[in-house]
């Protein structure tokens, strides 16, 4: 019981130390997966209604469409069959020019660049050995026929 007492500040301090340590390493951290230096971070907030014939596609499992005029190339927004993913329609392993705009092929996202990378729209992952990053992903909620994608 002396021992308590005699360390309860000590004791207190070090709780304190590890509840603090603890929820600085359990938050998520964007800055680590957006360490892309070919891509820009830029801030949109975007609704797409699937009930709309330009977005009825995304109703479907296997479906993706290509969304114009936002973050660096404009969105790919797929329908995996698990939920809804975006990611930046801009080849995330080229600086962003013509040629980087990746087109949609099914479930896979190809650049047509010498030579084209190809990414899988499931995952995000590329295709050919030697990329070194995957595709740039952005949040998404969906309520009802209502699809919100931000970052």
């Amino acid at each position: 019981m002396n021992f308590f007492r005699k360390y309860r500040f000590f004791l207190t301090s070090l709780c304190f130390v590890f509840v603090v340590a603890f929820s600085l390493v359990s938050c998520e951290d964007d800055d680590l997966r957006r360490d892309n230096p070919n891509l820009l971070n830029l801030r949109f907030d975007v609704t797409l209604n699937k009930s709309l014939p330009a977005y009825n596609q995304l109703n479907f499992p296997g479906n993706a469409i290509y969304y114009p005029g936002v973050a660096n190339k404009g969105l790919l927004v797929i329908n995996t069959g698990a939920g809804i993913l975006a990611f930046d329609a801009a080849d995330p392993n080229v600086i962003p020019k013509d040629c980087s705009l990746l087109q949609i092929n099914g479930l896979v996202g190809t650049s047509s660049c010498n030579p084209p990378n190809s990414y899988s729209l499931v995952d995000g992952l590329p295709m050919q050995d030697g990329l070194q990053y995957p595709l740039y992903n952005y949040r998404v909620q969906e309520s009802g026929n209502t699809i919100r994608i931000y970052n």
